[in-house]
């Protein structure tokens, strides 16, 4: 059976209010947005960070090799968490996507509180997805199926990765495996909605952050919002929010990725599950959402409900980024204190904690005035970034110091 950890810092929570489980690579970003809502959070990951212990009653293990999760270890805790008492469901976040036809189709685990197997299909099955849009009128890079003849300019992407790691040159992958897309010009943005009854209240518009590094052309890095845009734009994405969503009966939070190329989008694909950049619309309009986005995907899940259309300006602007470790290095007690106690850094790792070189060490979340630049904002993020990228350079303690990484 997967390990089982309970954590401190939860007494604001009530004993008898319901359980909800979250699941993903990090649960951590789910876990916090549930525990604000007022629930019991079960959370179900690969790295039990501080924090995500900190929001979460309990915590399930979920890892493989590399950073991957488990499919027996994440059958195991789902069975696990099915027993406690007043839950809810599961809320599946990133990393899930390999197992989500699976998970749809056994039985003895929780209600899966999102997107059912066919509405997931609709539009993570490559072969439908870009169909649909072909019949919706909506504008695409070109796709193919089989690898082209003359692979330069065009990407090979699995219809199952998520934050850039399933994106490849086709020039340097012989596989037929997957499916194929022209590289298109354009801002890589993405757009949060909630969905439910065939509509759709689109929350925000993002800016996407990636890195080339390795074989991975377009890591998914970060992201920064939210972002004003034309009016005209914006009614084209809020129309392929809205036809989409009415085609494939979504409903929860989604968001939709798309490259911006001065007047005109292309539709890249639908992530169906709650994004990263929940974190932003959270920080931009508190006040609007006094539960959280969290609350909003299982009201619309679960009772059909979405939030109101217009909110009103943010009051301030974020972002966000994935700090990975420059070399390979093992978290010592002091690092991983002075993280937990830094208002920007997020998915704290545990003392002994080894971090391999190119490995996420956390996440640095800043916020700026409503009305400051975007690169304001990009410079306010570098910044700690640097800082956190020094920190890590100069961590060192002697081992005998260091605690075991659940300790």
């Amino acid at each position: 059976m997967p390990s089982m950890s309970a954590s401190g810092g939860r007494s604001h929570l009530s004993v008898s209010a319901p359980f909800v489980a979250v699941a993903g690579l990090s649960a951590r970003m789910l876990a916090q947005s549930a525990a604000h809502a007022g629930y019991q959070v079960a959370a179900l990951d690969l790295f039990g960070d501080r924090d995500t212990r900190r929001y979460a009653k309990l915590w399930l293990d979920t890892g493989g090799s590399g950073l991957s999760i488990d499919r027996g270890k994440l059958h195991a805790s789902l069975e696990r968490v099915a027993r406690l008492p007043r839950l809810i469901g599961y809320v599946t976040g990133s990393g899930i996507e390999p197992h989500i036809g699976w998970l749809q189709e056994t039985a003895r685990l929780p209600r899966l509180i999102g997107n059912d197997a066919d509405a997931t299909a609709a539009v993570r099955d490559p072969r439908r997805f870009f169909v649909l849009l072909d019949e919706l009128g909506i504008a695409h890079p070109a796709v193919a199926f089989e690898r082209p003849a003359q692979p330069e300019g065009w990407l090979r992407k699995d219809s199952d990765g998520c934050g850039g790691t399933h994106i490849h040159a086709a020039a340097q992958s012989d596989t037929q495996a997957g499916y194929f897309q022209r590289v298109s010009k354009g801002l890589s943005m993405s757009a949060l909605f909630v969905a439910a009854q065939r509509e759709a209240t689109v929350i925000g518009y993002a800016e996407q952050l990636h890195a080339a590094t390795g074989a991975l052309p377009y890591l998914h890095v970060g992201s920064l919002g939210p972002v004003d845009l034309p009016a005209p734009i914006a009614q084209q994405i809020d129309r392929a929010v809205h036809s989409i969503t009415a085609r494939a009966n979504l409903v929860g939070i989604n968001s939709l990725d798309f490259l911006l190329d001065g007047d005109t989008i292309r539709v890249l694909e639908v992530n169906a599950r709650p994004s990263s950049t929940m974190a932003l619309y959270e920080r931009a309009w508190r006040d609007a959402w006094p539960r959280g986005l969290l609350a909003l995907h299982i009201d619309a899940c679960l009772h059909g409900r979405l939030p109101p259309a217009r909110i009103g300006a943010p009051s301030c602007r974020a972002a966000q980024q994935v700090v990975f470790a420059p070399q390979a290095f093992t978290v010592t007690r002091r690092f991983s204190d002075a993280l937990f106690v830094d208002p920007v850094c997020h998915d704290i790792p545990n003392a002994g904690t080894r971090i391999e070189r190119g490995q996420p060490v956390c996440t640095v979340l800043v916020t700026v005035n409503g009305h400051a630049s975007r690169a304001a904002l990009r410079h306010e993020l570098q910044c700690h970034t640097q800082r956190l990228l020094q920190r890590i350079e100069t961590s060192t303690e002697p081992a005998h110091e260091l605690v075991d990484s659940h300790g």
